[in-house]
């Protein structure tokens, strides 16, 4: 069966700040919504079902919170989903969200993700203790650190290369006004002489604890005719896992992620992602992901990806842009944070980016992943519907 082409007319996200404490999760996830749908000109009516998406329930410490958010996000009386894939967790919520107007099963659906960090202590939560991990680490970062150095023994990439990362995406994100951190006296130095937390991320590599929301509205081919802005076009997308820890595991670039890359090039008919994508939006929570994601996605070869970091081909006016708005390193709502990914493709490919808009954006990817590099979510988005 033909699928129904999948449009994405609506975007909303929430101001990203490290303690949205005027708002509850209700508000918070309410104001995404709204926004999404005034960009999209529709009303709760429009809504044909809801997909909601966020980490782990202890990050905020309530259990099951789709169960009253319902009423906050017009769900009463429709078919609300709650999906879950770790960090990866907002991708993977717009795919089945547009798996269901994909298959015909609802013609416009809601998707939208969330996190309140401020809560509760997501570090903390990463932190699992004996005797499910042994204790000598706090946090993602500690877990990921070995994976970065395995990294740079294996393509000799010197040590400079997560600041050069980090310095791009904070200058990125002064040009989005919903990024969580504006830091206009960053400087290169500074990065580079920020305290270092796990060799050998460095604290000005590392993202931020966010509370924010991000959602969107998908819509059918007869919903996009009548959608009041240009759509975005999903053209591909695909989820992938494998376990966190088995023999053989690539933990520097993962099977499930240079396989999902695969199928979703696969069904967006890319041959070379390198020349033809014009922007990426990279889940990059600790800098030196940039490096290793543009190798595991295919846009550089085995041991070449922190050369294109280096040369300057990520940067927002370079052959590649990667992470115009900032990206992960300056926003970061775990549970929305795939999402934004996702969202931010498809405003580049809409033209309504704003000051963080790639000239000539016209296909773009979004990348997720999540819990030890295990979960992988990801799409194409393009400014014209697919061939099919």
């Amino acid at each position: 069966m033909i699928k129904e082409p999948v449009a994405v007319v609506g975007i909303g996200q929430t101001k990203h700040t490290a303690a949205r404490r005027d708002v509850s999760i209700a508000g918070l996830v309410r104001e995404a919504a709204v926004r999404a749908l005034d960009d999209a000109e529709l009303t709760w009516a429009d809504i044909d079902a809801v997909v909601i998406g966020k980490a782990p329930d202890f990050f905020e410490g309530v259990m099951m919170p789709e169960l009253y958010l319902a009423d906050a996000l017009g769900a009463v009386g429709k078919p609300m989903l709650r999906v879950h894939t770790a960090g990866s967790v907002g991708g993977s919520t717009a795919l089945v969200a547009s798996g269901l107007v994909a298959s015909r099963v609802h013609r416009t659906v809601l998707t939208l993700a969330f996190e309140k960090q401020s809560e509760s202590n997501a570090m903390w939560g990463l932190s699992l203790p004996i005797p499910f991990q042994q204790p000598l680490l706090a946090g993602a970062g500690g877990f990921f650190a070995p994976h970065v150095r395995a990294y740079m023994r294996r393509t000799g990439a010197p040590d400079g290369i997560g600041a050069l990362v980090a310095y791009k995406d904070r200058r990125n994100a002064l040009r989005n006004p919903y990024a969580h951190l504006h830091e206009h006296d960053l400087t290169l130095e500074k990065v580079r002489s920020s305290p270092m937390l796990w060799d050998p991320i460095r604290y000005s590599e590392t993202c931020p604890s966010s509370d924010g929301a991000c959602a969107m509205v998908l819509t059918d081919r007869a919903g996009a005719d009548r959608a009041p802005y240009p759509p975005a076009w999903m053209h591909g997308g695909a989820m992938r896992s494998e376990p966190t820890l088995f023999a053989g595991k690539d933990c520097v670039s993962p099977k499930a992620g240079r396989d999902c890359a695969a199928d979703v090039y696969r069904q967006a008919g890319i041959t070379d992602p390198r020349r033809e994508i014009d922007a990426v939006e990279m889940y990059v929570p600790f800098s030196w992901y940039e490096p290793m994601w543009l190798e595991n996605l295919g846009f550089a070869d085995e041991g070449e990806g922190w050369k294109l970091t280096e040369s300057g081909v990520t940067e927002i006016d370079g052959e590649l842009p990667v992470n115009p708005s900032g990206g992960v390193l300056s926003t970061n709502p775990i549970g929305a944070s795939g999402m934004l990914r996702f969202a931010e493709a498809a405003l580049q490919v809409r033209g309504r980016a704003g000051e963080h808009q790639v000239d000539g954006a016209r296909k773009a990817l979004g990348h997720a992943y999540g819990g030890g590099s295990q979960f992988f979510s990801m799409w194409v988005v393009a400014d014209t519907p697919p061939a099919n």
